[in-house]
């Protein structure tokens, strides 16, 4: 969710109002998902690079989330949304940890949408957490894992690959993000900046996926009869 800070800067905003801008448009996508039929949606919203920024929009972002927790889970719950959050939470306050624990807690057996937030996470991180954590319960196979080994020890060991990775703000690049997931999935770039995200940036988004191929190494001849290039099931 890329260029909430250019955003604020085209119209002489502080940055901190893109990133208000931001969780609006969060939950009309959201709402946008739930609609159309989407059964996983995951967000980037806080990398663990993003601790570089400067201090006071770092702890305006974990403001940011403790208001969005607050604010937000009864209105998922209510709609049969289930929340997870993925990341290291190491660096967030006990009082953090404990809103997103009970978010996690309060929509944990909701069958709707489930909706990801990634936070202070970075997909190398991921992968190295997996590694250690696969280790340590598996000490007997060292040298000898396999990929279906790994699997259940990363962070959404829980959803299906993604099916689609939207970018906005004109940035081609996945940047440390879902890095083990995105092996197939489809990209897409688009200049738009975050908080202009709407409706319709998100139909380009699904018409350019339902045009796509994907063949997964296989043939298009091979395809025919069994792919369904409808609506993607994760983005």
């Amino acid at each position: 969710m890329d260029g909430n800070g250019r955003w604020a800067k085209k119209r002489f905003l502080p940055r901190i109002a893109g990133h208000k801008r931001g969780v609006e448009v969060v939950r009309d996508m959201v709402k946008e998902c739930a609609t159309l039929g989407v059964e996983y949606l995951t967000l980037f919203a806080f990398s663990s690079e993003n601790w570089r920024r400067p201090q006071e929009e770092v702890s305006f972002l974990m403001g940011l989330f403790m208001e969005a927790l607050k604010h937000e889970v009864g209105k998922l719950h209510q709609n049969n949304i289930r929340l997870i959050m993925i990341g290291d939470r190491s660096r967030f306050d006990a009082a953090l940890c404990a809103q997103i624990d009970e978010a996690e807690r309060t929509t944990a057996a909701n069958t709707g949408l489930v909706l990801t937030i990634a936070a202070n996470y970075g997909g190398r991180w991921d992968l190295m957490q997996a590694m250690n954590r696969m280790q340590l319960a598996h000490p007997e196979l060292t040298g000898r894992f396999e990929e279906t080994d790994l699997t259940p020890y990363l962070s959404m060991h829980y959803a299906p690959e993604p099916d689609l990775f939207i970018r906005t703000g004109g940035e081609e690049r996945i940047s440390n993000f879902l890095l083990w997931q995105l092996a197939y999935s489809e990209l897409y770039f688009t200049d738009t900046l975050w908080p202009d995200f709407n409706h319709k940036a998100f139909s380009q988004a699904i018409k350019s996926y339902q045009n796509r191929e994907r063949r997964f190494g296989r043939t298009s001849e091979q395809l025919t009869g069994e792919q369904d290039n409808g609506q993607a099931k994760h983005a």
